[in-house]
């Protein structure tokens, strides 16, 4: 019955709306200044706060390299592009890329090949801008932008920007020619322990629903080495990570070259000698204990209440929202299931506006970038819900993967591929029409 239940949601979900302010169910809180993202799940009790707090710590506080005092928090490095989750994940919120003549802060770059699934043969997947002492960083990233324009078939026109990144001051030899780049901001963190509660079977059936609308969203199903079956991707901008733990480890391991049980491997390639003799923080250097605690933090912060839901031009902008067909993957409505580990999060009717799956957005998007079977074309939807408190909590509203849309509007006209129809359903609102479409996105 509750399955039966749950695929009834998701059904009415793909084309309904929401009409209550609980966007996290009974986790929800009301918070709409500068720690929005940072509260704890409402219906936490007072013993699992205590660890969420703990969590909090490991999540906020600096590593440092090996060997120090502080034996919990070493190993940092050799190679990183962070010393705390915080800095990329600044109050628990969405990254940004760096302004003329900044540092690289909450934004990294991934490096792809198209010879191996390996990244470059002397940088790997991951290029790293940051070192420990006695350790070269691999290099150094400049980014520009490059200005674009998109014309409407109302022959408006829009003036877009995509990245372009120059390296340079490379210390373990030049970029192969093969290589190719893009870059990924770090995305909130609300709610994550909720979209993991979905059950795979919710994800099926809006697989199946949106093939009878012609939409082609896909799982990305991932291998479970340890269980040995397969697993739906869930976390990441492709959905290349099954749950908040594996995600929180890959964090770790490349953002942060802190090696755990789950990714027990260092991030230096094999040339890169200094990084391979610099002396470690143990093994592992992020214990099973701390990495719990940080999933646990992470899994359970909580998803703030949407605002001025009784607004008129907001509830206009909701029918527009899905007149244009943006919840065909921006699903309203899911239902999480009865098995989570954490009481809390289960059973609970939430308002993500994501399906979790992968979708082709077409080439403008696509950085040649594959992860596992995801093309570089394929995003994962991502969740809209806390999305009109980014200027509130981070300052900005940089959006898409890599930050190329200064808002709302300009993520919309980015989208192609699939995204196609809604887009040019969109352009096709009067201006009025697409503020209220606007001004309803701001309100989630």
């Amino acid at each position: 019955m509750r399955r039966l239940l749950t695929l009834i949601l998701v059904l009415v979900s793909v084309q309904g709306y929401a009409e209550a302010p609980y966007s996290g169910g009974a986790t929800t809180v009301f918070k709409e200044d500068h720690n929005a993202y940072s509260m704890p799940a409402k219906n936490l009790s007072l013993i699992s706060r205590e660890s969420f707090s703990v969590g909090n710590s490991f999540f906020t506080n600096p590593w440092v390299a090996a060997p120090a005092t502080v034996s919990t928090r070493d190993g940092l490095g050799p190679l990183f592009n962070a010393n705390a989750c915080q800095s990329c994940h600044i109050k628990d919120g969405r990254g940004r890329p760096p302004l003329a003549g900044e540092a690289f802060a909450s934004m990294l770059i991934k490096v792809g090949s198209s010879i191996s699934d390996q990244g470059d043969s002397r940088y790997g997947t991951q290029f790293h801008q940051r070192s420990i002492p006695g350790v070269d960083a691999e290099g150094s990233v400049n980014l520009q932008w490059q200005s674009t324009s998109f014309t409407s078939a109302a022959g408006e026109v829009f003036q877009l920007r995509k990245p372009h990144y120059q390296f340079s001051d490379l210390k373990y030899g030049e970029l192969e020619e093969t290589s190719f780049f893009g870059g990924r901001t770090a995305p909130a963190m609300i709610g994550l322990g909720l979209l993991e509660a979905i059950p795979e079977d919710t994800l099926i059936a809006l697989e199946k629903a949106q093939a009878e609308l012609g939409v082609s969203g896909r799982i990305h199903w991932l291998y479970d080495k340890t269980n040995k079956h397969r697993i739906a991707g869930r976390f990441g901008w492709k959905a290349s990570q099954p749950s908040v733990k594996k995600q929180a480890a890959i964090a770790f391991a490349e953002d942060m070259g802190l090696m755990s049980t789950i990714v027990p491997d260092s991030n230096c390639q094999p040339q890169q000698l200094s990084c391979v003799r610099a002396p470690t923080g143990g093994s592992p250097e992020v214990s099973d204990q701390i990495l719990e605690l940080v999933s646990f933090y992470s899994s359970t912060l909580a998803v703030p209440a949407r605002r001025n839901i009784d607004n008129s031009e907001i509830i206009a902008g909701e029918s527009r929202f899905n007149q244009v067909g943006c919840n065909a993957c921006h699903t309203t409505t899911l239902m999480t299931g009865d098995q989570s580990h954490i009481a809390v999060l289960r059973e609970q009717e939430i308002h993500p506006y994501t399906d979790l799956l992968l979708h082709d957005l077409g080439e403008g998007l696509s950085d040649q970038q594959n992860e596992d079977d995801a093309s570089g074309r394929e995003w994962r939807t991502a969740p809209l819900w806390g999305i009109g408190l980014m200027q509130a909590v981070n300052g900005h509203q940089q959006l898409l993967h890599d930050g190329r849309a200064r808002g709302v509007e300009e993520a919309i006209l980015w989208h192609a591929g699939e995204a196609k129809a809604s887009r040019r359903a969109y352009l096709s609102l009067s201006e009025g029409q697409r503020q209220e479409l606007l001004q309803f996105v701001d309100s989630l």
